[in-house]
């Protein structure tokens, strides 16, 4: 600490000047997603549930994964939704989200056809501007853990997806779960530069008509 009375209250202002900062984006996100997280029974129906990625054990979904592939497969089977858009990390050759995550949800009652991949979802950002700017989603059932969820919200929103939220459930609040929560505040300055900013994902690529096609085939 600086030695006078006058720069010690310098320092004091600087430190709640940058914490003041650090909260703002946090602060956001929680304004912006908390009004639309709902549960299962009372969201709004949508065409789409975006399930997103949340790594594999030995090429299986990971217990936070399969917790959301659960709910969406319950949204589905509710009529809530009619396509479940899974999207993810398929960066190399030994590690695919998307096709994992389709093969539990068709073990649990989605028919394949209706299980739409998008094999580029390499962050939050990037997957709600693809499903928005790619596969052509307006509107969705978000589903992840309530740690994430509102991020989610917040970002799809930014990107032009009109969206609501469900919680998955199931997860012990272990040390995990709260390291997840605990990343969340670095996680949301990202985010706010996201929403700010727009930058485009990392892959983009043309129109990819698989919504738009199992929709109508739902009918």
């Amino acid at each position: 600490m600086p030695a006078t009375v006058r720069g010690r209250r310098r320092a004091v202002r600087v430190l709640v000047g940058v914490c003041v900062a650090a909260l703002l984006p946090v602060t956001w996100v929680w304004a912006a997603g908390t009004p639309r997280v709902r549960t299962a029974r009372d969201v709004p129906s949508a065409p789409v549930a975006m399930v997103f990625g949340a790594g594999l054990w030995e090429g299986r979904p990971s217990p936070y994964l399969a917790h959301r592939l659960d709910a969406a497969a319950a949204l589905y089977r509710a009529g809530k939704v009619r396509v479940v858009l899974v999207t993810g990390d398929n960066s190399r050759d030994d590690y695919d989200e998307p096709e994992a995550m389709r093969a539990y949800l068709r073990a649990r009652g989605v028919p394949g056809e209706r299980i739409v991949s998008d094999f580029a979802g390499f962050d939050t950002w990037d997957s709600c501007v693809r499903a928005q700017r790619i596969f052509g989603v307006k509107r969705a059932v978000l589903v992840s853990q309530g740690f994430h969820i509102r991020r989610a919200l917040a970002l799809c929103e930014a990107a032009g997806i009109e969206a609501y939220g469900v919680g998955a459930s199931g997860d012990a609040h272990d040390v995990t779960w709260y390291a997840g929560g605990a990343r969340e505040v670095f996680a949301a300055s990202k985010a706010a530069l996201d929403a700010l900013v727009r930058p485009g994902p990392r892959f983009l690529g043309p129109h990819e008509p698989g919504v738009e096609r199992a929709l109508a085939e739902a009918g």
